[in-house]
């Protein structure tokens, strides 16, 4: 807003060019102090609808796929022949019927545990400890944000709100959701070479606070596009992979074989279902680290 002038006219009285630059530095630099805070401090704001947001609940809409489970039909293929059934709960799916999952071949599960830095999955505790009760092997996983905050801050959120891992032969590591934006542009304004180094910061400091490096979800299209392929992390985070199909299909840049597969995003009695890639002793090795 202008400043109004009272009282008379002033003379204007010439300014040293030192004097100008000093002046432009005192307005300007606060302005752009601020800018960047406005970006990292996004953190503040609440994501609009996280029960609504859960590992694939992007996928379908912008790569196709009708969710039917094809254990129910025809034999998914890809990865080995010994693959171990799972499911992965958020909040949308409430109180979960572990034992009826056990009993019908499910042996691990991934629960949602938070999104950006502000929510927490007001059902973890049931779901996470219940799949632990009915004998699975479980782990947790953080839908991302990237323009809400810095990956080093949702890190620290998560493994702080039961995204930790722990060396009990039954804990998987803590698994990252990197998809489609649910509240706006698809690879979240972020340039490619930014959402790497945002990816890189999440899982570096992941590991610094669990000892583990975490498993990534991400789909082949999504990561070409947010990424430009990037093959950075394909020799230290395992893969999860959604393909909503009867065969896993080409792999992002890096990866050479993924972990888990993600084959429909819906299951019966609950949950999106998944396969991991190898014998349950090959389970058991990636949760004990």
């Amino acid at each position: 807003m202008p400043l109004r002038r009272s009282g008379p006219a002033r003379r204007h009285l010439p300014i040293a060019a030192g004097t100008l630059v000093s002046l432009l530095s005192v307005l300007v630099l606060p302005l752009a102090l601020t800018g960047t805070a406005g970006a990292s401090s996004d953190a503040g704001k609440r994501p609009a609808h996280p029960e609504r947001d859960w590992l694939g609940s992007t996928i379908a809409a912008h790569e196709g796929g009708d969710g039917d489970d094809p254990i129910d039909g025809a034999e998914p293929r890809g990865g080995t022949a010994k693959a171990v059934a799972g499911v992965d709960v958020s909040s949308h799916n409430g109180h979960v019927s572990w034992r009826v999952l056990r009993k019908s071949g499910v042996r691990f599960a991934y629960v949602k545990a938070t999104e950006g830095t502000s929510y927490k999955n007001p059902y973890f505790a049931h779901q996470y400890k219940g799949a632990y009760n009915a004998h699975m092997i479980h782990g947790a996983y953080h839908f991302a944000l990237p323009d809400h905050s810095s990956g080093a801050e949702q890190a620290r959120y998560f493994a702080a709100h039961g995204g930790a891992w722990s060396r009990d032969g039954r804990t998987l590591p803590g698994a990252l959701d990197m998809e489609y934006n649910p509240y706006g542009a698809s690879c979240y304004g972020k340039s490619r070479s930014a959402m790497v180094n945002w990816i890189a910061d999440f899982f570096r400091t992941y590991r610094a606070k669990t000892g583990r490096d975490a498993v990534i979800y991400t789909s082949t299209n999504w990561w070409k596009a947010c990424t430009g392929n990037s093959n950075r992390f394909g020799k230290t985070n395992p893969l999860w992979i959604p393909r909503y199909g009867s065969s896993v299909g080409p792999l992002p840049a890096g990866w050479r074989f993924h972990t888990i597969w993600q084959h429909t995003s819906s299951g019966k009695p609950v949950g999106d279902r998944n396969r991991f890639n190898g014998a349950f002793d090959r389970l058991q090795a990636l949760a004990n680290g």
